[in-house]
């Protein structure tokens, strides 16, 4: 096994789907995930999520924090931030409070930045509370 760019992060996951896994469905979970091998579906967490180098996803995302070492095919949504590794690459949008990204990363896609995300959710919310929350920024 190679050592992982942000060895904390890598570290911090509790769960982990290992390099000969291959799921699909949908993935929720409530603090931390690191997948290293196949999945395909959708996943939704409050929490962390870590796509290692080698992986690969075929799935929408809406997570607190993504970090992306491997390939994901799907929209990503991240209220916190999304850190991509010098490894990875990204078939999708993406929607963020924070973007970082390395050197040689691959992203196919769109980027919004959103306002205080961990506050907003656009997909739910009525458009009178937007514009409220919208001009209390």
């Amino acid at each position: 096994m190679s050592v992982p760019y942000d060895l904390e992060a890598y570290q911090k996951t509790e769960s982990r789907l290992g390099p000969k896994t291959s799921l699909k469905g949908k993935l929720k979970f409530a603090t931390s995930v690191r997948i290293s091998g196949k999945f395909e579906g959708e996943i939704e967490s409050g929490g962390f999520l870590y796509v290692e180098h080698g992986a690969e996803v075929r799935a929408d995302i809406k997570a607190k924090s993504i970090v992306v070492g491997g390939v994901i095919h799907g929209n990503i949504e991240a209220y916190e931030k999304i850190e991509m590794l010098p490894t990875g690459k990204i078939y999708g949008n993406v929607r963020t409070a924070k973007l970082k990204i390395a050197d040689g990363v691959v992203f196919e896609g769109k980027c919004e930045m959103i306002k205080r995300g961990d506050l907003v959710d656009i997909f739910s919310a009525p458009i009178q509370q937007l514009k409220k929350t919208m001009q209390s920024v």
